[in-house]
């Protein structure tokens, strides 16, 4: 429902935007500017963008040493958790914001085939992203005990500076795509959408899904990096 309710709020704004200027703004036209805003609505719960803060609560606890005693890579077994409940996300998170927003808006829907397959790549590559810096911020508890800082700026940075407000198109070229490459945050919800809205051709959708893989690559090696340095944080703290 709050989501709904955010979808109409962020619609009537960003359709005044293009009743003002001549009919597309960005290279969004209405279609894809109200397609952009309620799969971006039912993405949110999909990649989950805020940080559960149960990682670094039991690292506050020191529970976290019972993870470490088990045979599994902690980083790879919290993202086979979240892999699974983002799949049930899809059905219970995504699909309603969608469905509300087709039966009071006219959607845009993707003209090329591939689109689809393409999206639903993106859309996985986006949730591995996401995992990765929630899974750094929680982490900082190895060295703050309380994250709730880095949570709330991740939080706050990820919905400006990810598209999740506005398209980042909205900026300058040069800032929109400074941000694109240069930080992980458009990969989790921006670049998913635009690769729904068809916003260029075929070889431009998969050059956003290339600029995600080289951020799951890069984002999930500093996971167990820091994991790595944490796990000595925590001995030298005799937990």
């Amino acid at each position: 429902m709050t989501n709904s309710i955010f979808g109409f709020l962020r619609c009537a704004a960003l359709l005044a935007v293009v009743a003002a200027g001549s009919g597309a703004v960005a290279g969004y036209d209405a279609a894809r500017l109200v397609t952009f805003v309620w799969a971006g609505q039912g993405l949110v719960g999909t990649v989950l963008i805020w940080a559960p803060a149960e990682f670094a609560g039991r690292i506050r606890t020191g529970d976290v040493v019972i993870d470490l005693l088990r045979p599994v890579d902690p980083v790879w077994q919290q993202l086979a958790s979240d892999l699974a409940r983002a799949g049930h996300a899809v059905c219970t998170r995504f699909v309603g914001p969608v469905a509300v927003g087709a039966l009071f808006f006219e959607l845009h829907a993707p003209t090329r085939p591939t689109t689809y397959v393409l999206f639903a790549c993106s859309v996985v590559l986006a949730t591995v992203v996401c995992f990765g810096c929630r899974f750094l911020v929680n982490a900082a508890a190895y060295w703050l005990l309380d994250a709730r800082g880095p949570q709330v700026a991740w939080t706050l940075l990820s919905g400006i500076f990810g598209g999740l407000f506005f398209p980042l198109w909205f900026f300058p070229s040069t800032v929109a795509v400074s941000l694109i490459l240069a930080t992980p945050f458009p990969s989790v919800i921006q670049l998913p959408l635009d690769v729904l809205v068809e916003r260029g051709s075929i070889g431009t959708q998969l050059g956003l899904l290339g600029v995600q893989a080289g951020w799951v690559v890069a984002i999930l090696a500093l996971c167990h990096w820091v994991q790595r340095r944490g796990e000595r944080k925590l001995a030298v703290q005799g937990g």
